[in-house]
């Protein structure tokens, strides 16, 4: 199994999870003389089924991660990287939208705002940052579809 086919599996299951606790928050309580929709007995194996399974994707998911080199870093810190540059770059495109807000005057006697940051230099980092997003990502997808789970 591909490392990606994995990730799909694990995100699935996660779903199943939350499906099933609904379910079983449906059928716990019925009315005296009624049977629940589905039986809660039923339901929990399910739930302890899909929660072995997921429990097990995640670790070898990680180990995988872990152990996956690709330029000097593992897989694990790739994501870690996008994972900030993709924190950071929203942090960068709030300010650079704040800043471009210089012009809310009405009339020409009411207080100026000016940016405190060169927009045209910081929109040209988020461009950048952007870019280099783009290329993580696209190399974190295909090591994923390239690298069999362990």
């Amino acid at each position: 199994m591909k490392l990606a086919e994995a990730l799909q599996e694990r995100a699935d299951l996660a779903r199943q999870i939350d499906r099933l606790a609904g379910r079983l928050n449906l059928n716990v309580i019925y009315q005296e003389g009624e049977k629940p929709a589905e039986d809660p007995k039923e339901l929990f194996k399910e739930l302890d089924a899909a929660s072995d399974r997921l429990r097990e994707l995640i670790g070898r998911i990680n180990s995988t991660n872990c152990q996956t080199v690709c330029d000097g870093k593992t897989l694990t810190q790739m994501i870690a990287d996008k994972d900030v540059l993709v924190k950071k770059l929203a942090c960068y495109k709030n300010v650079a939208m704040s800043a471009s807000q210089t012009a809310a005057r009405a009339r020409g006697t009411e207080i100026k705002m000016l940016s405190a940051v060169d927009v045209k230099k910081l929109q040209k980092q988020i461009d950048d940052m952007s870019k280099e997003l783009r290329q993580l990502d696209n190399k974190i997808q295909s090591l994923n579809w390239t690298t069999e789970l362990i």
